[in-house]
């Protein structure tokens, strides 16, 4: 069964709000970033903070929207078929997911080392601060793979995308806030609390990404039975 075959709230402009944004929340983590944001600019003055806060919402914005609008089509014009760009994308959803449950530690420390050098840049909102530690690869395979989940048929595209896109600014925005108030971030919550939340959307995001897997599968195989004129019982 598709997912834009299931009856509201899994329709249309809100259906797909609801679909990305706590895949993107939990991919980005932008409570556990902002942790990691005040740890290696912690000898930054506000002021430069609170403006460095507000380029990387920026930018994670504009990474996110190429990412949700273009990463799709620019896989299919290297002659990958939506099916197995679903599967694909499904697939490292879903192992992302699965780390996230794991062990978030191990991906507060990955990040924490990547962000280094924005003890020593200058100007490091979009290289280290967005990418690699707010929208790196792992957030940007999530957004490929929910921008694949368009509607392929129909007129439902467009309020699709627009509730991406709108998750997409309710992330950036969130990091903009997250980031800019951080030390009120690790008053609030501690390292504790933001692992918690952490686990807890990243099992959303598992099954987020089985969903995806599915609709994959199910695009291949209907490919397949329509090539070979196979007409299922």
């Amino acid at each position: 069964m598709n997912i834009y075959s299931v009856p509201f709230p899994l329709e249309g402009m809100a259906g797909s709000f609801l679909l990305a944004f706590p895949a993107l929340f939990s991919i980005v983590n932008p409570l556990g970033g902002a942790l990691v944001f005040a740890q290696v600019l912690a000898h930054r003055t506000s002021a430069e903070r609170h403006f460095l806060a507000g380029k990387v919402g920026l930018y994670s914005l504009i990474v996110l929207l190429v990412s949700l609008w273009g990463g799709s089509y620019v896989l299919n014009f290297f002659g990958i078929s939506l099916g197995a760009l679903r599967v694909g994308g499904g697939l490292v959803v879903s192992a992302r997911a699965w780390q996230l449950l794991e062990s978030p530690e191990d991906t507060e420390a990955r990040k924490e080392q990547q962000a280094q050098p924005a003890r020593l840049s200058s100007d490091a909102a979009f290289y280290p601060l967005t990418m690699p530690l707010t929208t790196g690869p792992g957030a940007i395979s999530v957004s490929v793979a929910l921008g694949a989940e368009r509607p392929t048929v129909g007129d439902g595209l467009v309020p699709f995308m627009l509730g991406l896109s709108a998750a997409a600014a309710g992330i950036a925005l969130l990091v903009w806030v997250s980031y800019r108030y951080a030390d009120t971030v690790i008053a609030q919550l501690g390292n504790a609390g933001s692992r918690v939340l952490t686990r807890l959307v990243a099992f959303l995001l598992l099954c987020i990404g089985m969903q995806i897997i599915v609709n994959g599968v199910e695009d291949l195989v209907a490919n397949f039975l329509a090539t070979h004129r196979i007409m299922p019982a």
